[in-house]
């Protein structure tokens, strides 16, 4: 697990991704996948549609291409929380441990009752205990709030 230095600029670094798939016309989620070193930064994935969220996507991507022994030390850093279906996807993946910038309740304050954005009140801790691996969970990061909401804020008018 990154230390909390490693984890404000990976929430960044995804921030930026988040901000790109805004640009591009997407819901600005963004996800990094980083090496067990806590620094680099081994794929990076915005979100694409209302099913291939930035951690689905990243997690289905990072299954394919590394060991599940690898991944188990790896961390997606997230800007927001994992919805059900990603911290799902998380977990088959492998991926050991997850750093998430802003809650999904905090986000939902935003959306209110988009379609864009069909909020489940179902926390990824809570779907990580249900499985049976022991996958670790840094998040919120109240001091990005802020900066992590703003692209939010831009898109959820």
């Amino acid at each position: 697990m990154p230390v909390h230095q490693q984890v404000l600029k990976n929430l960044r670094t995804a921030n930026e991704v988040a901000k790109e798939a805004l640009e591009s016309g997407h819901p600005p989620f963004g996800a990094v996948l980083v090496a067990p070193d806590g620094e680099t930064v081994l794929m990076k994935q915005g979100n694409v549609s209302l099913m291939d969220h930035a951690e689905t996507v990243i997690a289905r991507q990072a299954f394919v291409k590394y060991d599940p022994d690898y991944l188990w030390k790896c961390t997606l850093v997230t800007t927001v929380e994992p919805c059900a279906m990603c911290a799902g996807n998380i977990y088959w993946a492998n991926i050991g441990n997850v750093v998430y910038g802003i809650d999904e309740i905090t986000l939902k304050k935003l959306t209110g009752a988009d379609m864009r954005n069909p909020t489940m009140n179902l926390p990824s801790r809570t779907v990580f205990t249900a499985g049976q691996k022991p996958i670790k969970v840094v998040g919120p990061v109240p001091e990005l709030e802020d900066e992590l909401l703003a692209p939010h804020r831009a898109y959820w008018k």
